[in-house]
């Protein structure tokens, strides 16, 4: 592998996988918020009013914010206010305090944030402004824009002054440092990845002290998965799993291991607990969903520290190049490609081939495309064992050599039509439902 390719593959590894505190939408929303109050710091807004894009809206409607034990935009937002540091980017809320909480409670109930539709193409797009003073003629305002990449800051003013404005160029750009200015880079599709590149470089081309911080990905969402399975959060699917293996419901093999961790990890996550993932794509359940399953498999499998970096490798890169085809946000559930990923770092930990991983991919393919995505909420965790259920199932077939033909639906023999068919169903075939999933959302 050319030095160049090397660099390009590490570098979208990086920008990729990252840590997030809570869901990502709100915690977007909190970030650009954040960063448009940090501009008149110490004045508190007298209202803070924000416009989001439809997909932004319906996956932040009803998931539980960190620390809070509420769900919604209005206290994402006012806390961003009392204590966002956008500094810290995906992050932003975690210096929060109970006394934090409680203030930023007392905004939101005042009817302080004020929450509409931006009139925008765009699935992610999230324009913050903060006033100050009297709300119809404002002494000072300040202003944020996060549009494309869920840390991407394109456009930030200060009263009349502009101080960034990166909107016409902002395709494909994305934060150079989390909350900060955003720099021009390549888009996820610019890199011109295939399965074979992405599988030579995570089993045998990258050198491991390059991607060792993947461990933190197995680290931070198996804390997640701990802390689910420990306590009852959400509609507690982890827990059910994992307290049913004596009951002759679930056996004691892979597949429970592996639907336990992960669903009690996104258990967690999405009714609010302050234990950050480490997300993929700029998801954290996608995150969870591409870590756990791998880190599940390998510790039934007794793999090294080695083969378990490079299979977190080989998943988290796979769910990636899929995601390029996708988008950020889109009507199809992220638990469909972050389980494809780790279906693939299950085929290789098991002694599987890159063809055996190609064909779990298309096996993924033909089996869980359109899931849909009706918003982040404690349900998400459903979804996510549905998917590693799936995975697993389709790790298996492949390392027996069965494979979806390419006689089947969406699924061609070349593994990178298949990928490509996925992703224009999921961007473009489903916008309608997209649609009609927020319709009904928000008329409820």
């Amino acid at each position: 592998m050319d030095t160049r390719t090397y660099s390009d593959i590490l570098e979208l590894l990086h920008r990729e996988v990252k840590p997030a505190l809570g869901c990502t939408e709100p915690i977007a929303v909190a970030l650009a918020v954040a960063k448009a109050c940090s501009l008149h710091r110490p004045l508190r807004p007298s209202q803070i009013r924000v416009q989001v894009s439809a997909n932004i809206l319906k996956n932040a409607m009803g998931v539980g914010i960190p620390g809070t034990g509420m769900v919604g935009l209005n206290i994402a937002v006012a806390l961003a206010m009392e204590c966002g540091n956008p500094d810290y980017g995906l992050e932003v809320l975690k210096d929060l305090t109970p006394a934090d909480v409680e203030k930023a409670k007392a905004y939101a109930s005042e009817g302080r944030v004020k929450i509409s539709l931006a009139n925008t193409p765009k699935k992610l797009y999230i324009d913050a402004e903060c006033l100050y003073g009297p709300v119809e003629t404002p002494e000072h305002r300040s202003k944020a824009i996060i549009q494309d990449d869920h840390d991407a800051i394109v456009f930030v003013s200060k009263d009349s002054e502009v101080l960034l404005d990166n909107m016409s160029s902002a395709a494909g750009e994305a934060a150079a440092a989390p909350g900060q200015e955003a720099a021009s880079h390549k888009t996820t599709l610019d890199y011109h990845l295939d399965m074979r590149k992405i599988f030579d470089f995570a089993t045998k081309e990258a050198r491991l002290e390059d991607i060792a911080f993947l461990l933190d990905a197995a680290r931070m969402n198996r804390a997640l998965a701990e802390e689910g399975l420990a306590r009852p959060y959400g509609l507690q699917v982890g827990r059910t799993i994992q307290d049913n293996i004596h009951r002759n419901v679930f056996g004691k093999g892979l597949l429970t291991h592996c639907m336990a961790m992960t669903a009690a990890a996104s258990d967690a996550r999405m009714a609010g607990c302050t234990l950050p993932a480490m997300s993929n794509s700029g998801s954290g359940n996608q995150g969870i969903t591409v870590t756990m399953p791998v880190v599940a498999a390998a510790e039934q499998f007794g793999s090294s520290e080695e083969q378990l970096i490079r299979a977190l490798t080989l998943s988290h890169l796979t769910a990636i190049h899929i995601k390029g085809y996708l988008g950020k946000l889109s009507a199809l559930c992220g638990c469909v490609v972050a389980s494809t990923g780790s279906a693939c770092g299950i085929v290789w930990l098991s002694g599987g081939s890159f063809e055996q991983v190609c064909s779990a991919i298309k096996n993924m393919i033909g089996n869980i495309t359109g899931m849909v995505c009706d918003g982040a909420k404690v349900g998400c965790a459903l979804k996510v064992a549905s998917g590693v259920s799936s995975a697993v199932q389709s790790a298996v077939l492949a390392l027996d050599n069965h494979c979806v033909t390419g006689n089947d639906g969406i699924i061609e023999d070349d593994v990178e039509k298949s990928i490509r068919n996925l992703g224009t169903i999921g961007s473009k075939g489903m916008q309608v439902t997209d649609e009609m999933i927020l319709n009904i959302m928000v008329c409820k």
